[in-house]
């Protein structure tokens, strides 16, 4: 598959379906890729993360506040998630991104939007409980692993390293540099707080790019 013209429609459907990319932009991955869907499928994250990291440094003044009732009202979402314009504010695209936030903070249960927020003391607590159990190892493999129980602890406690409640191959970054790359304006989380009945609630704010 040479040429634009040779991919299948169907394909490009599937594709835009799986990263919700442009019908053009699919087109133009699946040429690249010579119509093999994962490697389209990467060309086009990678395309999206590089688009984020340009509009990272834009000013979001607009977006909107939503809310979620989970659970027959037994868990609530609050949600601010901000956009350059009114018009992509009113967007149906961004608005659905903004109801998988709320669906997400509420099934996932994060505590910070971002690993930027997350306390020191908080990691320092992680690194000593993960060295404690493997005490007795070569300083190098304790390091190792240290590093990777951290990793870990972000992607269970910040909403933008949680694997996607609806498609876990992608993290949260993931989706909203997507719609970055498919709306063409700079898309942040910027707080949110949830609600659940006999439990704290759980409140963060920060200015957090999907493509920090």
């Amino acid at each position: 598959m040479s040429t634009a013209t040779a991919i299948d429609p169907k394909i490009v459907k599937e594709l835009r379906d799986r990263t919700n990319a442009g019908m053009m932009d699919c087109k133009k991955a699946l040429t690249e890729a010579n119509g093999n869907m994962e490697e389209a499928e990467k060309i086009l994250r990678k395309k999206f993360n590089l688009a984020a990291g340009k509009k990272a440094g834009r000013e979001t003044r607009e977006g909107v506040i939503a809310s979620y009732i989970h659970l027959g009202g037994k868990v609530g979402v609050l949600v601010e998630v901000n956009c350059e314009t009114d018009f992509v504010a009113k967007n149906e695209i961004f608005r659905e991104l903004v109801k998988d936030i709320t669906l997400q903070i509420a099934a996932a249960s994060p505590f910070y939007v971002s690993r930027e927020e997350v306390p020191e003391k908080a990691l320092q607590e992680e690194r000593e409980v993960a060295a404690a159990q493997i005490k007795g190892k070569p300083a190098p493999v304790v390091e190792k692993i240290v590093a990777g129980k951290v990793e870990k602890y972000y992607s269970t406690v910040c909403l933008m390293e949680q694997a996607f409640v609806k498609d876990a191959n992608l993290t949260i970054k993931e989706v909203i540099n997507a719609k970055i790359g498919e709306l063409g304006e700079n898309i942040i989380v910027r707080r949110f707080t949830r609600y659940a009945v006999g439990e704290g609630t759980k409140e963060t704010s920060g200015e957090s790019p999907a493509s920090s």
